[in-house]
C-alpha cells in the first residue's frame, strides 16, 4: 500500500469532487481525498497502483498546481 500527499492549489470543495472523480477514472482502485481545511490544500492519494507523476500532471492539466509534499 503506498500513500501519497501532495500540495495543491484547489480552494472549492465543488472543483476538489470533480478532480477526485477525474483521478478516481485513472485509479479506480485507489482512495482519493482532498482536505481543503489545511494551508497546503491537501490531496491525499492511498493504493497500491498509481503514479505520483501522472497525478500531477492531471492536475496541471486542469490548470492547478500540484507537487508532492515533502
Amino acid at each position: 500500500m503506498m500513500i501519497e500527499v501532495f500540495k495543491t492549489n484547489v480552494q472549492e470543495s465543488d472543483r476538489s469532487r470533480m478532480l477526485i472523480k477525474k483521478l478516481s477514472e485513472h485509479f479506480p482502485a485507489s482512495k482519493i481525498n482532498f482536505d481543503l481545511e489545511d494551508c497546503d490544500k491537501i490531496l491525499r492519494v492511498e493504493g497500491n497502483d498509481f503514479c505520483a507523476h501522472h497525478i500531477i500532471e492531471l492536475l496541471k492539466l486542469d490548470g492547478h498546481y500540484c507537487e508532492i509534499l515533502t
